[in-house]
């Protein structure tokens, strides 16, 4: 099997020594590089064309937020799995509207961020119980309205298997999970997803939760 591709990136070279002792441990991943700030960033995917970047947000230059945003904005980008040590509603929405596929906290358990890189490589959002009620909440908050209304517009393009898949995808299924329950193949799931990503001009399944969080289909 083919080992995951994993850059790291934190401006403390203590946690990045954890990182790697931690990720070293599992068989199936490979450490291809290692970076201290944002802006090192994409001249470290185009030498180490890693799967996975596991990113702080807070650095000296630029941040991973930034960097998140900069880096998906490109062609066959890696996935991005931001990592940190708080969990404000704001960093959360913004790195995942950024194009960010997961929001890993560092007090996170060393297995759990593990299988973290291991489900976002594998074309899985990482989307924790913590961070999905920051996501409801957004979804009940100021604007609400407004941002249901828009969302739901967008949606409009998806015929309705596409919006089932969408909802499935919203309430943090994997690809196996969805086939089960709306009674397809995975590849047909797979298919789906790819056309609700064109359709609606979004990189990622984390950017489709947001939206079905956005339109109340969760609610429903």
């Amino acid at each position: 099997m083919t080992a995951i591709r994993l850059l790291l990136v934190d401006d403390d070279p203590l946690v990045r020594a954890g990182l790697a002792l931690m990720m070293g441990g599992a068989g199936d991943i490979e450490i291809v590089g290692e970076g201290s700030d944002g802006d090192e960033v994409e001249a470290l995917v185009d030498r180490t064309h890693p799967d996975v970047v596991l990113m702080d947000i807070r650095m000296p230059s630029v941040d991973g937020l930034t960097a998140t945003e900069r880096l998906r904005a490109r062609a066959d980008a890696p996935q991005v799995v931001v990592l940190t040590t708080f969990h404000a509603d704001e960093q959360v929405l913004h790195a995942l509207r950024a194009g960010a596929a997961g929001f890993v906290l560092k007090d996170t358990p060393p297995a759990e961020i593990v299988a973290a890189v291991r489900r976002v490589a594998a074309g899985d959002p990482v989307l924790s119980p913590a961070v999905t009620r920051q996501l409801m909440a957004h979804a009940a908050g100021p604007r609400a309205d407004t941002r249901q209304a828009r969302a739901r517009d967008r949606l409009a393009a998806l015929n309705d298997r596409e919006r089932e898949v969408a909802v499935a995808v919203g309430r943090g299924l994997a690809n196996a999970e969805i086939a089960t329950g709306l009674y397809m193949s995975v590849a047909t799931v797979k298919t789906h997803v790819s056309r609700i990503l064109a359709k609606l001009g979004l990189n990622n399944r984390v950017q489709i939760a947001l939206l079905a969080y956005d339109a109340g289909l969760l609610e429903e």
